[in-house]
């Protein structure tokens, strides 16, 4: 059976603050929810744990005490709203996130491919070039999986994001550099660990002829047995809609099926 468009894993509230929209409410992703068949979806705004040292300005005021207003969710039959975030790597592969804290969340949505916050999640010399960006890519992902963390309850986070590299040129060049036995090599550990694969609705806009660059590390992910879910990523309410074109579009030129779906 063809993959059904039933979760939304990467939601942001106006508790994030690159968000900040009064009318990106729980009420409303939930009434979004209701309204599309969304059974399960996770709110996860950006996250960086007080007690990890090392956040940027613009995390430190992401801390847990501020998104967890967000609680308690809003609920709807048949529908899990779940709390979680999203977390993210700075240049020393620290995670700005506790395993004190890690159990306070149904889902945690981790982000390798910030590389657009300069100083913060990579070293200079790592944005130097397509090349660098490339290797920084996989090195990040490493990093994740060496760490001690909950794989059942995780995701990687826009693995194609538009935030690699400055134009849109040097995205497709970066992925199109990242070998594809390191591919084979992160993915078949990301099976192994059981971590889910994210379709990131951002990630999922491309022209057709840049199909097969943004689609590439995800056929790979999945000959190597990954498990998917979907992330609208949504900042705005109308971000919620946009997604699900791109999610079906994804679907249909990855074939994915409900085998391939990742469930919590």
């Amino acid at each position: 059976m063809k993959y059904i468009i039933d979760n939304d894993m990467h939601i942001h509230s106006y508790l994030s603050s690159c968000s900040n929209d009064p009318e990106q409410s729980t009420e409303a992703i939930l009434s979004f929810a209701e309204e599309n068949g969304i059974k399960t979806l996770c709110l996860t705004d950006h996250f960086w744990d007080d007690s990890v040292p090392g956040a940027s300005e613009w995390y430190k005021p992401q801390d847990f005490a501020h998104i967890s207003r967000a609680l308690p969710l809003p609920q709807a039959k048949g529908i899990r709203f779940l709390f979680g975030c999203e977390a993210d790597l700075d240049k020393f592969r620290t995670l700005g996130l506790s395993k004190e804290r890690i159990s306070e969340f149904d889902f945690i949505v981790i982000s390798t491919t910030h590389f657009h916050m300069k100083g913060f999640t990579l070293h200079d010399e790592e944005i130097k070039s397509p090349e660098t960006r490339a290797k920084a890519w996989v090195e990040r992902l490493d990093s994740v999986f060496a760490m001690d963390l909950p794989f059942h309850k995780i995701s990687l986070a826009h693995l194609a994001c538009r935030l690699i590299a400055p134009t849109r040129e040097e995205l497709l060049k970066t992925l199109s550099l990242i070998p594809e036995a390191e591919l084979v090599r992160v993915f078949r550990k990301a099976a192994e660990l059981g971590v889910a694969i994210e379709l990131n609705s951002s990630d999922m806009n491309f022209e057709d002829c840049e199909a097969d660059i943004i689609l590439r590390p995800f056929r790979i992910a999945k000959q190597c047995g990954c498990k998917f879910c979907l992330g609208s990523d949504a900042h705005h309410p109308q971000q919620l809609s946009d997604a699900l074109p791109r999610f079906s579009r994804a679907i249909d030129l990855l074939g994915l099926s409900e085998n391939d779906k990742f469930v919590i």
